[in-house]
């Protein structure tokens, strides 16, 4: 006579994935040993499933849960500053402060500044034009010739369209989440393969001002790769003094403290010597 669990006549709530027919064992079965035969094997799985129970409650220790969690984000990649290029703890906790203070005026006054109207020569890209928003942010001059450094004042006016418009708050405060990862992404590529200069430098800061937490994935990823860039660029940079390298310490600070929620005390291994 063939071994049948008692269990198996429990009513089932969940139709079979697979269906077994009824397996033809011995009545030296042993289900507390290993299986022999397939027969044993899907006999024994049948049983270990009879004894589950229908509901199953994880025991959590409120403990242990983060009153405020947010994603973590690792600098590993991220090239050590030479030499006298780190800077101070002093100063990263004073660009981290004044960094929330700008984040906060900007989810503050979004409303505000979002039904300003704009300049009549103020047309901005579609959130998916990678190359208009490259020239709006950058401008037609340097996105042309991938200059190094900032463009030399040669006309008399300003003109936007070939410098390039800053990250006014009556635009930035335009742009939803989607928008400000995308473009954040369309300046990294370009950062990715070019020198630092001052307008990509306003812009990027500006960006990392509208990212909202909880950080989206692909904004978690794009800030790491853009601590990593500017890590890579300073390497290259051949004084301390160069205008350059406050910029992107500045950036590396905001990524590895700020995003990151590290406790003042630590120094992000970015900076270390």
């Amino acid at each position: 006579m063939a071994w049948v669990p008692a269990e198996s006549a429990v009513e089932e709530l969940m139709p079979r994935l697979l269906p077994v027919e009824p397996c033809d064992l011995t009545d030296s079965f042993d289900p507390n040993v290993p299986p022999r035969t397939p027969q044993e094997y899907l006999r024994r799985v049948q049983i270990e499933a009879a004894h589950c129970p229908d509901v199953v409650v994880a025991q959590i220790d409120p403990k242990k849960l983060k009153r405020k969690q947010s994603v973590n984000v690792s600098l590993s990649g991220c090239q050590p500053a030479p030499e006298g290029y780190s800077p101070t703890l002093q100063w990263q906790q004073q660009q981290v402060a004044q960094f929330s203070t700008v984040r906060q005026s900007v989810n503050r006054h979004r409303s505000h500044w979002k039904s300003q109207q704009l300049d009549s020569n103020v047309t901005m890209p579609k959130s998916e034009d990678e190359e208009g928003w490259k020239k709006f942010c950058l401008g037609e001059r340097l996105y042309a010739e991938g200059a190094v450094g900032p463009a030399a004042s040669e006309s008399p006016g300003i003109d936007y369209v070939q410098i390039g418009f800053p990250p006014l708050l009556s635009i930035v405060s335009r742009m939803n989440q989607a928008t400000v990862t995308s473009v954040l992404e369309y300046l990294s590529n370009w950062f990715g393969e070019r020198d630092f200069t001052p307008e990509l430098g306003r812009w990027l800061y500006a960006l990392l001002a509208c990212l909202e937490k909880p950080l989206l994935p692909e904004a978690h990823s794009l800030i790491r790769q853009l601590a990593r860039r500017c890590s890579e660029v300073r390497l290259l940079v051949d004084s301390k003094d160069d205008e350059r390298v406050p910029a992107l310490n500045l950036l590396i600070c905001l990524v590895s403290r700020y995003k990151e929620n590290r406790p003042e005390h630590q120094f992000p291994a970015s900076f270390s010597k």
